[in-house]
């Protein structure tokens, strides 16, 4: 065998999907074993100390919980889950497009950012229960609308704060390169500015995704129909099944999980180019 022949085999090749999954595994066991571990503690404590109507059931109790009040009934969290959902998804669509809408504006305008960017941050320092009994008596407080409201407040200001740092945090060499070839500002802010932004726009909207489910509950709490996730729990709560509250609030969990995770999904197909997309790939 040459030494040529030899060093070629002894260089690595590229990592194949056995390394990868290895890799993903060993970046994930630690946190399932932890949570397993937690789990089993916490079944094991709670049916030692049997007390009923204790507040901190066993998670064998919330999974069967869960399974009982899934369908029809006093308390069906399928249908809860599905109308909270909905509010959320409205108000996050509402918050989405009036703050995208005022950083363009205030990214674009020296006026409208001195106009509108102290009213975000003062509706952002206002606690969120304050708006909820105003917006259920603007609204109604069995119109979805109202929490709709409720969760647009809550997202508007992360989203005005990021887009309007990726609208404005361009390199200047970049913005004079387009300036050079008499690029208008039309075609610099969607050639350079716009894709700039994607990667704020994504992270707000990850952080607006979990405020969003934050917002109709909240919202909830303060009146509204009975097949909601906020009104289940607070209900619920004052029967003590706190078996049926736990459910929720895992039901609940669950849903801005996979709310989370599906904004991911969207982040990867339409910017697979970012470096934060990339780097993920390897784990």
């Amino acid at each position: 065998m040459t030494t040529a022949a030899a060093a070629a085999r002894r260089v690595p090749g590229p990592p194949g999907r056995s390394t990868r999954w290895g890799r993903r595994a060993r970046f994930y066991l630690p946190a399932i074993a932890v949570f397993v571990v937690t789990v089993v503690v916490w079944e094991v404590v709670v049916r030692s100390v049997s007390i009923r109507g204790f507040p901190l059931p066993a998670p064998s109790q919330i999974v069967t919980a869960l399974v009982d009040n899934w369908g029809e009934g006093r308390w069906s969290l399928s249908r809860a889950a599905a109308a909270t959902l909905f509010e959320a998804v409205g108000g996050l669509a509402i918050g989405t497009t009036v703050g995208v809408a005022v950083a363009f504006l205030t990214s674009r305008f020296l006026t409208a950012r001195e106009l509108l960017l102290p009213l975000a941050i003062g509706a952002s320092a206002v606690p969120i229960i304050a708006f909820a009994p105003l917006m259920n008596n603007w609204f109604g407080v069995l119109n979805p609308l109202s929490k709709m409201m409720i969760v647009a407040v809550l997202v508007f200001f992360p989203m005005v704060v990021n887009m309007i740092r990726g609208l404005s945090q361009v390199e200047p060499a970049a913005v004079e390169l387009m300036r050079s070839y008499a690029a208008s500002e039309w075609t610099v802010l969607r050639v350079l500015r716009v894709p700039n932004a994607l990667p704020y726009f994504f992270t707000a909207l990850k952080v607006s995704a979990t405020l969003s489910l934050i917002g109709a509950i909240v919202g909830e709490y303060f009146g509204g129909a009975n097949d909601v996730l906020g009104r289940v729990v607070v209900q619920s709560a004052s029967a003590l099944r706190f078996d049926v509250t736990w459910a929720a609030i895992l039901l609940a969990a669950a849903t801005g999980i996979a709310f989370y995770l599906i904004i991911v999904a969207i982040e990867r197909l339409i910017i697979p180019w970012h470096a934060s997309v990339r780097g993920g790939d390897g784990t």
